[in-house]
């Protein structure tokens, strides 16, 4: 569908590889890693004109970043390096998987699987960094996932699936256009 997004995939992926096995080596990685998802999440729709969807990488990401920075001065949880108090969740994990789920929901599984392999990646290199432990990284890909899911939509789409919730209950409606 997209040609041109797996080769930019396997770039983000092969300049986050870490020069060395070193705890320096993983935390660049992860942010060069994640950067890199930031900017295709942001640079393939405005590329392909699709300003709807540069919105809603934007206000998904956006939404993943302020979840996760109050809960980790909500929660206080050292690093596993012991650098500060604010381990829980991980914020490049859920900007990246807010990133990938964006990139999915608005392209296709051709663009949402190489993206999800690339926010894989980024919660794997924060807890080899020691930067973070396996449930902050589950923590931050779960946000990321849901703020990409709920805050974007498909391109296009002529069937959608909206959440919706109130006091008494959620669920999902189903909308349709003819």
């Amino acid at each position: 569908m997209r040609p041109a997004t797996f080769p930019i995939t396997l770039a983000v992926i092969s300049l986050a590889t870490p020069a060395y096995a070193g705890t320096h080596g993983w935390n660049q990685a992860s942010g060069i890693a994640r950067d890199g998802l930031v900017l295709v999440a942001l640079g393939l729709p405005a590329i392909e004109g699709d300003w709807q969807g540069d919105k809603q990488a934007g206000l998904s990401m956006g939404a993943a970043f302020g979840a996760t920075e109050l809960l980790k001065y909500s929660i206080p949880e050292r690093r596993p390096d012991g650098s500060d108090d604010h381990s829980f969740p991980s914020g490049h994990t859920s900007v990246s998987f807010a990133a990938a789920a964006t990139l999915e929901k608005r392209y296709g599984w051709q663009v949402g699987i190489p993206a999800h392999l690339v926010a894989a990646f980024v919660g794997v290199a924060r807890v080899e960094a020691r930067k973070h432990y396996w449930h902050d990284v589950i923590a931050g890909a779960a946000i990321g996932e849901a703020s990409g899911w709920l805050l974007s939509s498909k391109r296009n789409a002529r069937v959608r699936w909206m959440p919706w919730g109130d006091t008494h209950g959620g669920g999902f409606a189903l909308a349709s256009s003819f």
